[in-house]
């Protein structure tokens, strides 16, 4: 059973959703503070933390940092307002798997663990395969899903892209994730505001299709 570390702290919403989290099958301990989620972090090894972004004393971010590295293979999915969502984008930057916005939909959330557990199942994958190329990029879900439909419908805009992959609502996150992807040169926008797949991202299919068909093997 995957291992999730709540914190947060508010009392009621880390009860809230250790039971939920429960509810779906995964084992849970909760932190008050940054201090004692590093402290966890450090005695246990948790599949994924999730971390509130604004906390008193220590910070979500600088929590994030410390786990990173005493940690590294954690996930670690930052819990933020929407006040607070380019810190949020941010966070992700520096080593944040995914962040969830405050107030939050059960599926909303339960769908975002979903993602970073197959983002750990891909880059397992990827590591055993032993291929010769930085896997960060493709290693989030959303980012993969990305270069798959453009493989196959080139010349889209944003807003078809947020129909064609069901994320109407993650309007920023989408953004956020295309922005990357441009800059890594795995897709380009065109004067008329159409993504499309560079000669590199095609590449990167074929990358995909081999630790995708090793996952599914």
């Amino acid at each position: 059973m995957k291992k999730i570390l709540i914190t947060d702290d508010d009392a009621e919403l880390r009860a809230k959703l250790s039971e939920i989290l429960k509810e779906a099958g995964y084992l849970t301990d909760e932190a008050a503070s940054g201090k004692e989620a590093l402290k966890k972090a450090v005695s246990d090894e948790f599949d994924i933390v999730l971390l509130d972004l604004m906390m008193p004393k220590m910070s979500g971010m600088d929590v994030l940092a410390e786990i990173k590295k005493v940690r590294p293979r954690t996930k670690v999915i930052m819990i933020t307002a929407f006040a607070t969502v380019e810190n949020a984008v941010d966070a992700v930057k520096k080593g944040a798997s995914d962040y969830i916005c405050k107030p939050f939909k059960i599926e909303t959330l339960l769908a975002t663990i979903g993602r970073v557990l197959e983002e750990i199942k891909f880059e397992d994958s990827a590591n055993k395969l032993d291929l010769d190329y930085t896997f960060s990029t493709l290693s989030n879900q959303i980012r993969r899903n990305i270069i798959k439909l453009l493989g196959s419908k080139a010349g889209m805009r944003f807003v078809e892209i947020t129909k064609e992959l069901g994320i109407e609502e993650e309007h920023t996150k989408l953004a956020f994730h295309l922005r990357m992807l441009k800059e890594t040169g795995i897709i380009e926008q065109d004067p008329e505001k159409l993504y499309s797949l560079t000669k590199e991202g095609e590449k990167i299919m074929d990358y995909l299709r081999t630790i995708e068909n090793y996952i599914l093997t």
